[in-house]
């Protein structure tokens, strides 16, 4: 979904909207002058309005230098950043380009947490043998590090999965399981943000409609898609079931 907003396009920053120097942007945004200066020299805010000999900021490189600040937190490297922003227009808006931070926000309610086995064995509140660290691996819930028994846990997924921990699963069949859900997944993500892409976005913004308005629909996108995926997935099932009765019933005894 964020390649969509590579199609944005707005009036830019307006020079009466400049008003501040480079020390004025530092103290606002919390980046050194140096920084900001190497910045700019890589391309990722634009080039100062020029007042004489004075350059001052405004609106859209703040905008920027946030965005900046959001794709780092991600995990993103300032090449892979160069390649984020060169997609975006020159002329974009402070708006278009606080759209794009939106469309950053995770969609897992929270990020992984690092935690050490005793930390986890703390959360979970039981013992957890090897096995059950392999579970939860295979279940997605925790993942692995490079320093031993320290892991990267889904939170907001713990306590479902020390759940089924005790339902006794093969864990073979979970991580089956586990590879058809992340094919499946991808798949899907890729179908609906071209959906997204091609006939959501153009609608809302070419309605004209308030940044606002645009950033809600982006926000309640998510949740609504996920539900979606959920009520097919329920009615697939049922489906399956149903026919699978009926090929019982019709085989000959």
């Amino acid at each position: 979904m964020i390649s969509a907003m590579s199609d944005v396009s707005g009036a830019g920053t307006h020079s009466d909207d400049a008003t501040l120097t480079v020390d004025e942007l530092s103290a606002r945004v919390g980046m050194t002058v140096r920084t900001l200066r190497f910045y700019a020299g890589r391309g990722l805010i634009p080039p100062p309005i020029r007042r004489g000999r004075v350059g001052y900021y405004g609106p859209e490189h703040i905008a920027r230098l946030d965005l900046v600040r959001e794709l780092q937190a991600h995990g993103f490297t300032l090449q892979a950043i160069e390649g984020y922003l060169d997609r975006i227009p020159v002329d974009a808006t402070p708006q278009d380009i606080a759209l794009h931070r939106t469309l950053l926000t995770p969609w897992m309610r929270d990020l992984p947490e690092t935690l050490d086995r005793t930390a986890l064995v703390r959360r979970t509140g039981r013992e957890l043998s090897d096995d059950d660290i392999e579970m939860l691996v295979a279940l997605g819930v925790v993942e692995p590090t490079p320093d031993e028994d320290v892991f990267q846990v889904a939170t907001a997924h713990l306590s479902l999965g020390v759940e089924l921990l005790d339902l006794d699963l093969p864990v073979e069949a979970v991580q089956d399981a586990g590879r058809i859900f992340t094919e499946h997944g991808r798949a899907l993500a890729e179908e609906l943000t071209e959906v997204f892409r091609t006939k959501v976005w153009p609608h809302y913004r070419d309605s004209g409609g308030p940044p606002e308005h645009i950033q809600h629909l982006v926000e309640r996108f998510k949740p609504v898609t996920i539900q979606g995926l959920v009520l097919a997935y329920e009615r697939a099932v049922g489906e399956t079931q149903r026919d699978t009765i009926r090929r019982t019933q019709n085989k000959p005894r």
